[in-house]
């Protein structure tokens, strides 16, 4: 028993993944790449943003975490999925497998909080641009990452903890790459009623929550930029925004659709959670380096200064 007297399964079977030997080869590679590139794309944005003071700003300040939680987040499965690749036993042990479902869940919330946060820093920046300095000030910025980062870890814990109380005693096969709350449901003989309309209360509070503020936000982003007389106004006002509106659309579908749908070990489950836990950290920096052009310039100034310092 690996989790005293709640459990006669110690181990579960990840199958998510080709049992083709061949196959997995070549998808070990892959995503070793992206987890690679991810990797470094983030950390390049972080360094960036830290040495460049025009981005010691509220929005780059958000971004800077962004991308240290999308480090976070790929870290937590990605590396998992590649020994599961290499490994002739798809197995994992149900104290990782909760474990590692609690900082998927952390991850994911927090960021879901971090993107309204986000959000909110815009709608303040282009509908109160001579009151922005005001309103996005040092303290408040810090106090909302650090409610964001706390109020999903608590979420995730909470999850978690009632789910570390099921018994697993029947199939022990999981069809996907990483271990998620939604998954273990399907997987308990006793009754998860409690565990899933916890999940689901959550889900809609956590989730549906930050994403009416980042709706409430843009509603009011799109009502100013229209009233704008100037055509340079909009265009410059909408750039700002597009990085941020990608982000959003890639990670809240996914994940809406993915914590949201009835386990059923449908193949959709595994794209979701391929597209918001692997695909969104490696997006992310190059969205936001690739549309913005503060962040451009900063990376071209960087690179030029390497440059210069080699020589």
């Amino acid at each position: 028993m690996a989790l005293g007297n709640h459990s006669t399964i110690t181990e579960f079977l990840l199958l998510g993944l080709p049992a083709d030997h061949h196959t997995q080869a070549l998808v070990f590679v892959l995503f070793l790449v992206i987890y690679l590139l991810t990797l470094s794309g983030n950390l390049l944005m972080i360094l960036v943003i830290r040495a460049n003071s025009h981005l010691h700003t509220p929005m780059y300040f958000f971004l800077n975490h962004l991308s240290f939680l999308d480090l976070c987040y790929s870290s937590v499965t990605v590396p998992r999925m590649l020994e599961n690749l290499l490994s002739e036993k798809k197995t994992i042990s149900v104290e990782d497998c909760l474990t590692q479902a609690f900082f998927v869940l952390a991850s994911g919330g927090t960021e879901l909080c971090l993107l309204a946060v986000m959000a909110y820093d815009r709608y303040a920046a282009i509908c109160y641009p001579l009151l922005y300095g005001q309103i996005m000030s040092n303290e408040l910025s810090v106090g909302l990452v650090w409610g964001s980062w706390g109020l999903a870890f608590l979420d995730a814990l909470i999850n978690t903890l009632l789910a570390w109380n099921l018994d697993f005693c029947e199939t022990q096969v999981i069809y996907n790459f990483i271990c998620e709350i939604p998954s273990l449901f399907p997987l308990s003989c006793s009754n998860s009623s409690v565990n899933f309309a916890v999940l689901l209360f959550s889900a809609l509070l956590h989730a549906f929550g930050t994403f009416l503020l980042v709706f409430f936000s843009y509603t009011r982003i799109v009502a100013t930029i229209l009233s704008m007389s100037s055509t340079s106004g909009r265009s410059k006002a909408f750039s700002t925004c597009s990085s941020h509106l990608t982000t959003v659309s890639l990670f809240y579908g996914s994940g809406f659709l993915r914590y949201l749908m009835p386990t059923s070990g449908s193949p959709w489950e595994l794209v979701f959670s391929m597209q918001y836990s692997v695909v969104t950290p490696l997006v992310n920096p190059l969205v936001y380096s690739l549309k913005n052009k503060e962040v451009k310039t900063a990376l071209k100034n960087m690179f030029q200064k390497s440059l210069q310092h080699l020589r």
